[in-house]
Formats: structure tokens, sequence, C-alpha cells
């Protein structure tokens, strides 16, 4: 188990922990991309959150601040905020752009379980 797999909390991802982390992780990792000036980030956080401890043990849920990481969110071409992507196996298995509801959510963390 990582550093960053503990109960149910949003981890933060890094350009310098985000291999490690995210790709090689054993479980399907969600990513939320995200900057502390956007309001539609904002939004979806408590959900982001909530999600965190719904799914823990089955999936690892985080953060990557675009502003403070930029290689990553140029790596995976992000290009709107909020963007959440999940990976499984070192690559990306579903993606989300913009404010989405809970039910959406889940539904792009279920397509990985």
């Amino acid at each position: 188990m990582s550093q960053l797999e503990t109960q149910g909390t949003v981890a933060h991802f890094t350009d310098a922990n985000f291999d490690a982390e995210v790709l090689g992780s054993d479980l399907p990792v969600l990513v939320d991309f995200w900057a502390a000036w956007c309001g539609p980030c904002k939004a979806i956080a408590p959900m982001v959150e909530a999600l965190a401890g719904e799914y823990a043990g089955r999936v690892q849920v985080g953060k990557l601040n675009v502003d403070e990481n930029p290689a990553t969110a140029a790596r995976f071409a992000i290009k709107g905020i909020p963007s959440l992507l999940l990976f499984r196996e070192g690559e990306v298995a579903g993606q989300l752009v913009g404010v989405r509801t809970k039910a959406d959510l889940r539904v792009l963390i279920e397509t990985a379980l």
C-alpha cells in the first residue's frame, strides 16, 4: 500500500509522485485536475471528497493542482478544468470535463471496477 492510500482521504498528486502513485497503483485512480482560482473546481470538491470515502479501499481518489504541476497537466492534454480522469492499470480509462453530478462521477468510477 502506498503512502497516499489512506482510508477515504483525498490524495494530493504532483508531477513528482504521479507516475508512482497513479500510473503504478494497483487500484483504479480518479484524479481531479483543478486550480485554486477555479470556481467550478471548488463546486465539485465536496463530491470528490465524498466519493473518496464511499470507494475507500476500492478506488484511490486524488487531486492535482494544474498550476503547481503543469508537466502532468500538459502530459494528459488538460485544456479545461475541472477535468476528472480515471486511470486503470496505468492507462486513462475515462474522463469527464466540467461540473458534473455525483451520479456522473459514480458512473465513471464504476466503469473501472
